[in-house]
């Protein structure tokens, strides 16, 4: 059977919806559809009812949610033992948020070429619930990512709490009103704490999703915002950046997702390296 087939059931699955799978599959409305009816020709029973509400599963499409994700990993990580390449021992998958590639995963591909050079390494950038379903998968051994979706095929592991702390350019902005607030998306919990610690207040004209951009944008024009403190380090030694005093700080935990289905010896490997990066990171 084409994993294609099983990979969209269980988008399906996922979203309760044809349009929302064919959007984050990014193929069109009519391709889901068509691989659906393909699936339930082959097995001979419908899958899904469809209404106006979404789609859920029929009796036959709860059977086969058993052994749809085994396929799928089955079939992932044929594909990985296949592909490795020449020279190689082992493949190894990883994946990371946006805003954490900087500096983790460059630091940690650079320990893994010290100290395992003999494994091939695919690497990629992206969102938390597609980073989480691929591990789940088994398309990624592990994704770096700060609030982790716990699914059946994979783990989670704590890799390092940090501290996000308010700055500001002006060394006289108070928590109450800091000047040119902007907004960092740090996820939902940092939401949830924000908004609770701040509920009639910072309600900004600027909301970044990548922390990273939202530093460079207040170094240049001058701001406030809420960033991790092992990031500012610097810049507030120099005195370019300035603790806002009396402003409350959150704590935003770093977790290593694994697959269930992967080497439990190169998912030691790899959180070894990944400890190894964050210790030197938090001392530095």
């Amino acid at each position: 059977m084409d994993v294609e087939l099983a990979r969209t059931f269980l988008e399906i699955v996922a979203t309760r919806s044809f349009v929302r799978s064919a959007e984050h599959l990014n193929v069109s409305q009519t391709t889901v559809s068509a691989r659906i009816r393909s699936l339930e020709e082959r097995l001979g029973r419908p899958l899904f009812f469809r209404n106006k509400n979404g789609a859920t599963l029929t009796p036959a499409g709860e059977q086969f949610l058993r052994y749809a994700p085994m396929f799928v990993q089955l079939w992932e990580r044929a594909r990985h033992q296949v592909a490795v390449p020449s020279g190689s021992r082992a493949i190894l998958a990883i994946g990371g948020e946006l805003s954490l590639w900087q500096p983790w995963l460059p630091n940690w591909l650079r320990w893994m070429r010290r100290t395992a050079p003999d494994i091939a390494l695919r690497v990629q950038v992206g969102l938390p619930d597609g980073l989480s379903g691929q591990v789940a998968d088994g398309v990624l051994d592990i994704a770096v990512m700060y609030a982790p979706q716990q699914r059946p095929g994979s783990r989670v592991e704590l890799l390092l709490e940090e501290k996000l702390v308010l700055v500001s350019t002006d060394p006289s902005a108070q928590p109450s009103n800091p000047p040119g607030y902007v907004y960092v998306d740090w996820g939902q919990d940092f939401a949830l704490h924000h908004g609770l610690s701040f509920p009639d207040a910072m309600n900004p004209g600027l909301a970044i999703g990548h922390g990273p951009l939202a530093l460079d944008f207040i170094l240049e024009v001058g701001g406030s915002g809420y960033f991790r403190q092992r990031s500012i380090a610097a810049h507030l030694a120099s005195g370019k950046l300035h603790l806002v005093p009396g402003a409350p700080s959150f704590f935003h935990p770093i977790y290593a997702v694994c697959s269930s289905q992967a080497d439990e010896a190169l998912i030691g490997l790899a959180l070894e390296g990944l400890r190894a990066v964050a210790a030197a990171d938090h001392n530095g």
